[in-house]
């Protein structure tokens, strides 16, 4: 379970790190992105929501040690329902 908590702590850290990449190659802030762009960077970035929401910035490094822990505990809960689910399933074909 510690590397699958490893590899969704990497994934969020991946995905706020191609958002930084995106912004930075982009003339204007992501702010002024489309409506979708936006809405996207806040789903897959929970902290930029929250910043956005109550007025902090946040430097990119913070948002991207936020993020990796953001996933390790949408992964922690996804790993404990998934563990659940499989004992479930055993305990109903014995």
């Amino acid at each position: 379970m510690r590397y699958r908590m490893a590899a969704w702590a990497i994934v969020g850290f991946v995905v706020a790190g191609c958002w930084a990449l995106y912004a930075f190659a982009r003339p204007v802030p992501i702010t002024d992105a489309d409506r979708m762009v936006w809405t996207l960077a806040g789903l897959t970035q929970p902290i930029v929501l929250a910043g956005f929401y109550f007025h902090f910035g946040l430097h990119f490094y913070w948002v991207l040690a936020a993020n990796a822990a953001t996933y390790a505990l949408l992964g922690l809960i996804m790993e404990t329902l998934r563990q659940r689910m499989h004992s479930i399933n055993n305990s109903n074909w014995t």
